[in-house]
């Protein structure tokens, strides 16, 4: 199921245009969460176009959203989606944050760059 999710959660992304969209599987690392989904919109507002998107797909689907934060600001919003976190940053705050690097120890379950197509799956 979970899979699942995370192909809505991907497509809605890049439907909208987000970019850099990857999986990270912190299962087993921390108890918040199996997966999480880190993508970047160009701005603020396309970042709140991403998670609305989002946010709707997975409803549409039968999932529920435990929590929405950061919306209103819109540089880094958080999708609680249960087993799935969803991090949608401008490509400043990500690059702040790099939850990838922080999380580094977790596999990379799959990448993807812009609309444009996938870089790497795994």
């Amino acid at each position: 199921m979970r899979i699942e999710l995370i192909d809505v959660v991907r497509e809605s992304a890049l439907e909208k245009k987000g970019e850099e969209f990857t999986v990270l599987d912190v299962g087993g690392r921390t108890i918040l969460a199996d997966a999480f989904a880190v993508v970047s919109g160009r701005s603020k507002i396309q970042n709140r176009a991403i998670a609305d998107a989002i946010v709707e797909a997975v409803r549409r689907h039968g999932h529920e959203v435990a929590r929405l934060e950061g919306h209103a600001e819109g540089s880094w919003i958080l999708i609680d989606l249960g087993n799935v976190i969803v991090h949608v940053f401008t490509p400043e705050q990500r690059v702040f944050y790099n939850l990838e690097r922080l999380w580094s120890d977790a596999a990379l379950r799959q990448t993807q760059g812009d609309a444009g197509g996938e870089r790497r799956a795994l």
